[in-house]
């Protein structure tokens, strides 16, 4: 009964069954099967092929391994010398297929685990990944304030080899080292940088809070604007980081007194871990309306004073001109009676005037 099992089990659930692979959904073969999701996954492992074909357990085209039974035996006493020759070279092709058969899984692991980081993005993963997280096959988050918030696997990089698989925890928004060494080896890049903030957008509803503790008799502010299902920029505020604020930071005490910011002991870098008492403050919608307001009130005196400032400016320019006007002809004037010329003023006696004064009119 056990042998059955053990055939029919698949590639897929044999590696995602190992110890230190519990944070691994096991990936579809329709989605593997799909060319368009394995886009640009072929220059990153090595042995492609063949190491697709072992996640789906695929036969190879040739069965390397069934000439062995065909080889003729010690005691053979009428086989041949060129049959014992391809004896010797049938051994040292089985060895050399074993060394590959090593490098082909490793590559298997590789693969698989490129092809995890795009699976859970999709719609059927994160719904595996979202039953895992409600079952808590993650962990809690070690952090006491975060009063056994849930965290979820992510990876620093999305580059294979850079970096091992960190817990983040939506309580506090910061990242942890799992906490039992088997998972210390598994690779970061196997769930990618993306899923994390993926997976609580998908599913704002989620309660990310841990246990929350009553204080004095009071409820805890996240508590009460839970209960008035409050939403600030699509995300209920019971969930915007409810471990961080008033009544989520340690504080330092010498018989029952707070120890100073400012001594050698004392707490440092406390707003790393504060947020606004009223979450609200933080609606990105009411931001940006009031800044646009602002911009208008602003658009609309300024261009009232513009207008202002061209008719002054047209009248100005108006009033001078009417000016520079008057002043040519007061010098032109100025400059003929100085001359002893006869202005003419318009009327026919300064025509006269002028001819008596050229001789023209005896």
């Amino acid at each position: 009964m056990s042998s059955s099992s053990e055939a029919s089990e698949s590639w897929i659930s044999a590696f995602c069954s190992l110890v230190g692979h519990e944070y691994f959904a096991e990936v579809s073969e329709e989605f593997i099967e799909d060319d368009f999701n394995l886009t640009g996954l072929q220059s990153q492992a090595p042995m492609y092929k063949e190491a697709l074909e072992m996640i789906l357990d695929v036969e190879p085209e040739t069965d390397d391994y069934s000439g062995a039974s065909d080889l003729p035996s010690d005691d053979d006493a009428s086989a041949s010398g060129e049959e014992y020759r391809e004896f010797a070279r049938e051994e040292r092709r089985q060895a050399r297929i074993a060394s590959d058969y090593s490098m082909i899984e490793s590559s298997a692991e590789l693969l698989y685990g490129l092809i995890h980081q795009r699976f859970i993005t999709s719609r059927q993963g994160i719904q595996q990944m979202l039953e895992k997280y409600e079952h808590g096959h993650f962990g809690a988050c070690p952090r006491v304030f975060c009063r056994g918030a849930k965290v979820l696997p992510v990876g620093t990089s999305d580059i294979p080899g850079q970096d091992t698989v960190k817990l983040f925890c939506p309580a506090c928004l910061d990242v942890y080292a799992p906490p039992n060494s088997r998972f210390q080896g598994v690779d970061g890049a196997f769930f990618g940088t993306t899923f994390g903030c993926l997976f609580f957008m998908t599913f704002p509803e989620l309660d990310v809070a841990g246990t929350r503790a009553v204080e004095n008799g009071e409820k805890v502010p996240e508590v009460a604007e839970r209960e008035k299902g409050q939403v600030v920029n699509g995300v209920a505020v019971a969930n915007l980081a409810p471990g961080l604020g008033r009544g989520s930071l340690f504080e330092p005490r010498i018989y029952g007194f707070r120890v100073s910011e400012l001594a050698k002991s004392g707490p440092r870098m406390k707003w790393l871990r504060m947020k606004p008492e009223k979450v609200v403050e933080l609606d990105e919608v009411a931001i940006w309306e009031s800044r646009m307001e602002g911009f208008e009130e602003v658009g609309t005196a300024g261009e009232g004073k513009e207008v202002e400032g061209d008719e002054d400016r047209d009248e100005g320019i108006l009033d001078g001109d009417e000016e520079d006007d008057d002043e040519e002809e007061e010098e032109e004037e100025e400059g003929g009676q100085a001359q002893g010329e006869v202005v003419d003023d318009g009327s026919g006696k300064g025509k006269k005037a002028r001819r008596r004064a050229n001789g023209e009119v005896r």
